[in-house]
């Protein structure tokens, strides 16, 4: 009898050292991963167990910047935002979108021109006024010329963005202007005599609306856009 529990005994001593020994190479066979936060390493190796990560929380909070307070029922880990969450929004530019003193200036003059320009037109059709190519010239070079000294001016996006409108607004009323001529030139006088003419013109009905846009936009002193205007 005695015999048989020393015989067991050191089955059992056999039995603790074989477990001991398998658990010590699995665990070897098994590296201990590193924890990294933010480009910021964990002192204390991460531990697999049954296929699952764990670290002290204390190294978290540490590694996090965090605070943990240990409480009778549970545990408080506070986090603290990073600083790209808890910086506030930069506030947007007020000068964004606002049109410079002088280019203001010098658009409001070449809005004026192509007004001028187009009143004049405008007469012509509606009391068959007769004209010259003097005449013609005259409005087209004065407005090139407004619109040069827009362009000298402008400073900003701002400016620029509404420098474009005015060079599409000055392209059109070229275009207008010179299919009146040619129409009055070819003896059309639906198109270049008739005072309500200019009712179903839907190009001038364009011209007029962007200008009045325009001198709104520029008279506010920020950039806005209108589809009349393209």
């Amino acid at each position: 009898m005695k015999n048989r529990t020393l015989s067991n005994f050191r089955f059992s001593l056999l039995l603790m050292f074989v477990l001991a020994v398998s658990a010590t190479l699995f665990a070897q066979a098994i590296p201990d991963k590193v924890l990294v936060v933010n480009g910021k390493t964990a002192g204390t190796p991460v531990r697999q167990i049954d296929g699952r990560s764990y670290i002290d929380i204390e190294t978290l909070a540490q590694v996090t910047n965090g605070v943990f307070t240990v409480e009778p029922n549970r545990i408080v880990l506070t986090i603290p935002p990073s600083e790209a969450a808890a910086a506030p929004a930069a506030p947007q530019d007020q000068n964004a979108g606002k049109l410079s003193r002088d280019f203001a200036s010098a658009a409001i003059a070449a809005v004026a021109e192509m007004r001028e320009w187009r009143g004049g037109v405008r007469a012509m059709i509606t009391y068959g006024l007769a004209v010259s190519d003097a005449w013609v010239q005259d409005f087209h070079e004065q407005t090139l010329v407004a619109l040069r000294q827009a362009e000298v001016a402008a400073n900003t996006d701002a400016d620029r963005n509404a420098l474009q409108l005015l060079h599409t607004q000055a392209d059109r009323m070229i275009n207008w202007a010179n299919g009146v001529i040619a129409a009055r030139q070819a003896l059309n006088g639906a198109a270049t005599v008739d005072p309500n003419a200019l009712q179903n013109d839907t190009a001038y009905a364009k011209i007029r609306s962007c200008s009045q846009f325009l001198n709104s936009m520029i008279v506010s002193g920020t950039f806005n856009d209108d589809p009349s205007c393209h």
